[in-house]
């Protein structure tokens, strides 16, 4: 066991599949020598070689569109996208091609790309380097959608991403790349705890796709979140004294819908949080879920807590992120209500 912040869980992910599995290869903008511009990827392309860690050309359409080539040819290529703002380029690659490819070929063909990318706010890169589009991925027949919320999580997942044949999209909150918050005055002052940055096995293990994990168990209100928010949910029960389950969704396609039913049946109430844009954001998916599993168990209306609906600012960035004053006063509303 490792002490290790997200960032290095996810290169000993990658560390880990390489050596165990010599078709394993990453591609990406700078992911070789340079390491990835947050150092995912440091010192693969040293211990590889450069025909398994290849730095690709500024064509995100191109690097998806080559892993999708090398792995209908048998190779299990995991591609960078250094942004998931920079996603757009590639996404008639995924959406046309590598989500439909094992139905329009009747289950001939297959190409197993795991797709990493950065995902939310905290580097204050406004509108182009802060947009979390998960919800236009859990949209799409035919891949799968990932989001950790800590190193140990990020391990496992990304191994099992890796070792799926079927395609993934695997977010990464670059948020918690590194950790708890630093004492920065001009970031919200919430104490994150040891789960953003905890002990991780060196070696191989998987975290299984499609299953939610209970983050904080409690018994008067359930929130179901993913990412960067799981921490906030955690220190807004804390802060308000309700006794709030944590339901940290992990993989948002395929959904775990059997542990949010158990939890919101079990408390009654329910409160859906992501730091994406509100409207058509994947929240409203979870409510519209949790209302057909849960309706006659419900004791207030599911309300929602997210990012405003504008393009993700550089100069109000904390205003935008929905941190502890928000997620709290969401967790009073809810528990106002009925």
């Amino acid at each position: 066991m490792a002490r290790m912040n997200m960032i290095e869980a996810i290169r000993s992910a990658h560390d880990v599949v390489m050596d165990r599995d010599p078709s394993v290869v990453v591609l990406g903008e700078d992911v070789g020598y340079f390491g990835g511009v947050f150092r995912c990827t440091d010192g693969l392309q040293r211990k590889y070689g450069e025909h398994r860690v290849i730095d690709a050309p500024i064509s995100e359409g191109g690097i998806i569109g080559a892993a999708i080539g090398m792995g209908v040819n048998g190779l299990r290529p995991v591609a960078e996208i250094q942004f998931a703002d920079y996603i757009y380029p590639g996404f008639d690659q995924i959406v046309s091609e590598l989500a439909r490819l094992r139905y329009r070929s009747g289950g001939e063909f297959f190409s197993p790309v795991t797709i990493r990318t950065p995902c939310g706010g905290g580097i204050r890169g406004g509108q182009t380097h802060s947009q979390s589009p998960e919800a236009m991925f859990t949209h799409v027949s035919g891949i799968k959608v990932v989001m950790p919320s800590n190193p140990y999580d990020a391990k496992g997942l990304l191994i099992s991403s890796i070792e799926s044949d079927d395609p993934v999209i695997f977010f990464e909150p670059k948020r918690i790349y590194n950790g708890p918050f630093d004492g920065d005055p001009e970031k919200p002052a919430v104490s994150w705890g040891s789960h953003a940055k905890g002990e991780v096995p060196d070696g191989h293990y998987t975290v299984p796709l499609g299953m939610a994990d209970v983050a904080l168990e409690g018994d008067e209100l359930t929130i179901v979140t993913y990412g960067t928010l799981v921490h906030v949910a955690i220190a807004a029960a804390k802060e308000t004294g309700v006794a709030c389950e944590v339901i940290d969704v992990r993989t948002l396609a395929p959904l775990d819908i059997a542990t949010l039913a158990t939890s919101v049946k079990k408390t009654g109430r329910c409160l859906v949080a992501h730091e994406a844009t509100r409207f058509g954001g994947y929240g409203a998916e979870l409510a519209a879920t949790i209302q057909k599993e849960c309706f006659y168990h419900l004791e207030a209306p599911i309300s929602r807590v997210a990012g405003w609906d504008t393009p993700y600012p550089h100069a109000f960035e904390w205003q935008y992120f929905p941190g502890l004053k928000r997620m709290s006063a969401g967790i009073r509303k809810v528990m106002e209500a009925g």
